[in-house]
């Protein structure tokens, strides 16, 4: 059975398991299911992941394994995506931890708002969009240091934090504001074969 990636177009989280996938050459099959319109509540789909989220995959032997950032690593265990010195790989984790709790809360709800729900810009939590301006102040920060965020060489922390990062302006964010997290974005899109 070949590897099953259920995920939504519009998520960045589940962008993130394909671009992986797709940059280790590993063959999937892409499940679209939407967030919107509720696919994730399914029976069927709540039988594979009782949490109703994407992304999830089911392995070459049946078993599901969900949350972005887990599947990433599951995926790419062995591969030059993860740091072979034990420092850099906590590094690396370091960066993937943050990524989920302080900043796409902040950077891909703004989006989620003000892309797909329609809200104006104005309309949002101020905290919301003060927390995001922080999160790209803080890789811009980081990015003074280095092409990419762990070991000079893109690793799965790149991964991880472009994928709502690349798409901030669409949550109000002007990423012309963070010049070193633009260069840095394109970067990494050259290396992942995105665009």
């Amino acid at each position: 059975m070949a590897l099953q990636i259920y995920g939504d177009s519009i998520s960045g989280n589940c962008l993130k398991v394909k671009w992986t996938a797709d940059r280790l050459g590993r063959p999937y099959d892409w499940i679209e299911t939407s967030v919107l319109k509720a696919e994730t509540r399914t029976p069927q789909f709540l039988a594979l992941n009782p949490a109703g989220q994407v992304p999830l995959v089911v392995l070459g032997d049946g078993r599901p394994l969900a949350q972005s950032n887990a599947i990433i690593l599951h995926l790419a265990e062995g591969s030059d995506l993860i740091p072979a010195d034990a420092y850099e790989r906590a590094r690396m984790l370091e960066w993937m931890f943050w990524e989920q709790y302080s900043h796409e809360p902040y950077v891909a709800v703004a989006r989620f708002h003000v892309h797909y729900l329609g809200k104006a810009v104005a309309d949002l939590d101020p905290k919301l969009v003060e927390r995001g301006r922080g999160a790209l102040k803080r890789l811009d920060d980081a990015l003074a240091q280095d092409d990419f965020l762990v070991g000079g060489r893109l690793s799965l922390a790149d991964v991880a934090l472009v994928a709502y990062t690349r798409v901030a302006h669409e949550g109000g964010f002007d990423l012309a504001d963070y010049p070193r997290v633009l260069a840095w974005v394109a970067r990494v899109e050259a290396a992942l074969g995105i665009a």
